[in-house]
């Protein structure tokens, strides 16, 4: 039953974004697992008093079967699952915890969980101030690359046939995001532009704003309508999207030695939440560790050439 309540109000909150009743409003990612906690204890506690190890486990095993048929019924894909299903658990224990009290302390047991099912629903219908939502962040990772500045400059503009085993190992690749297949720059009429090739038919361009051949690049990013085909990935991390964007991304070498350089990666994102201290904690572990695996691919294909 728990399951079921959680399943319905994703159903209710499949607004557009930035609208009433979407699934990245705070009503819904901070009350509906509560919600599915606070059910499952008050069906539960109908039957028999429970022991307080119960308020805990069964939310979160509640809230566990709720997102993944959310999957199942094919409203949400394998990335935003594997992203909000530790916060839901935590907050599906907090609703267990809640209504356990209550079941033991009162006997409104019935009129709390329908406030607890109900208030997300209410609370769906407040407008989201859209301006106070931003927030901008900026990653770094280095690296000492054991080849000169050119043969690094080389790789990071003809990056072809990148194997699964060079870069999958990446967390983000892990929980769905479709691999790279190659970046390629190509000198047009208005500048150079990187053209990027992923799986699942995603492309997009990334556009050189600053170059200084053998020492620095700045990236901004340039998407077309089909950049990302239907379900190539989930609407609410969609890059360029409502809720997250990459703005840009630099590259910096510097020699320190005959045969050693340090090669510098530096990304800006942004993410547009009602829960962005979460959102952003998962951008940034995301991000960081895939400047760590991409350096680490630059710096092999650098020293195979070398």
């Amino acid at each position: 039953m728990g399951a079921l309540t959680g399943i319905v109000l994703r159903l209710i909150f499949s607004g557009d974004p930035g609208g009433a009743f979407t699934a990245m409003k705070g009503a819904f990612v901070y009350l509906a697992p509560i919600a599915v906690g606070a059910v499952t204890v008050y069906v539960a506690e109908a039957k028999q008093q429970r022991k307080w190890s119960y308020y805990v486990w069964a939310p979160v095993a509640a809230n566990a079967l709720f997102v993944l048929g959310t999957m199942a019924i094919l409203i949400e894909g394998l990335i935003c699952v594997v992203i909000i299903l530790p916060l839901f658990c935590v907050l599906g224990a907090l609703g267990g915890l809640l209504m356990g009290v209550i079941c033991r302390a009162t006997r409104r047991r019935r009129e709390a969980v329908y406030s607890f099912a109900v208030l997300p629903i209410l609370l769906g219908f407040i407008p989201t101030p859209e301006a106070n939502l931003q927030r901008i962040r900026t990653i770094e990772r280095t690296i000492v690359v054991e080849a000169q500045p050119q043969q690094i400059w080389q790789q990071l503009h003809d990056a072809r046939d990148i194997r699964p085993d060079e870069v999958g190992h990446a967390w983000m690749y892990r929980i769905g995001v479709p691999l790279p297949i190659a970046g390629v720059t190509q000198q047009t009429p208005t500048g150079f532009v990187r053209k990027i090739s992923m799986g699942r038919s995603i492309h997009f361009e990334q556009v050189a704003t600053e170059w200084r051949e053998n020492q620095f690049v700045r990236w901004t990013y340039r998407f077309d309508k089909d950049s990302f085909p239907p379900r190539a990935l989930d609407d609410h991390v969609t890059i360029g999207g409502h809720y997250f964007d990459l703005l840009d991304t630099t590259y910096k070498l510097h020699p320190t030695g005959p045969q050693l350089t340090e090669l510098t990666i530096t990304m800006s994102y942004r993410v547009s939440t009602q829960f962005n201290w979460y959102a952003d904690s998962v951008a940034s572990f995301l991000i960081g560790n895939f400047e760590e695996v991409i350096l680490e691919f630059y710096r092999r294909r650098a020293v195979q050439v070398g």
